[in-house]
């Protein structure tokens, strides 16, 4: 079946992650954070947070901010906002295929609300994206196979006819099983080979 829609990873693939392990040990090293304390806080409130349950600033009261620091609230956030960087070369390229229009292009994405919508606004992705299924938008996470039947669902696509492109591979398991084309991304090359043999136009 001809693709029509390609779904995209958005943190290790379009951009640095949020607010993964790497960027919460940049956080654990420059405010001096107590990794450990800090992960069990995190762990239990983690799901909420990429789920839109709780703000970002509710996350940071139980994570970081439950006693006294010697920085801000403001401070730490602007921190954490600062470690997003861009994929400028996947960028270009996700952007010249939505300009072909001949694809569907959206995001399937774990991201807290407040992370995810700065993202989209700083990094330009509503130029690129027709529809974004984020984790704190649907209440839904990858790899649960209800966030992916949700993306065909809302956009009307036949599994067979999509492509999800993900770095991790347990986020591509349940979309294959589903139908949908997978690819694991490592490269632009690599991504761009593998969409050809599928039969996207790169």
């Amino acid at each position: 079946m001809t693709i029509r829609a390609i779904f995209w990873d958005v943190g290790g693939v379009l951009l640095s992650n949020a607010w993964d392990h790497t960027e919460r040990a940049a956080a654990f090293e420059h405010f001096r954070l107590d990794e450990k304390e800090f992960q069990s806080r995190h762990e239990a409130l983690v799901s909420s947070f990429e789920r839109g349950l709780v703000s970002l600033d509710e996350y940071l009261q139980g994570t970081v901010f439950y006693r006294s620091r010697s920085f801000t609230l403001e401070e730490f956030k602007e921190f954490m906002l600062s470690l997003s960087q861009p994929r400028p070369d996947v960028l270009a390229f996700a952007r010249h295929l939505a300009g072909c229009r001949k694809y569907l292009m959206g995001t399937i994405n774990n991201e807290s609300r407040d992370l995810n919508l700065f993202r989209i606004e700083k990094f330009g992705l509503r130029e690129i994206f027709q529809v974004f299924v984020s984790s704190c938008f649907v209440g839904l996470r990858k790899p649960e196979s209800a966030i992916y039947r949700l993306a065909v669902e809302v956009t009307q696509m036949d599994p067979e006819g999509c492509c999800f492109i993900d770095d991790r591979a347990p986020n591509l398991e349940c979309p294959a099983a589903m139908g949908m084309k997978t690819i694991q991304m490592q490269t632009l090359n690599q991504l761009q080979s593998e969409l050809e043999k599928i039969g996207v136009k790169v």
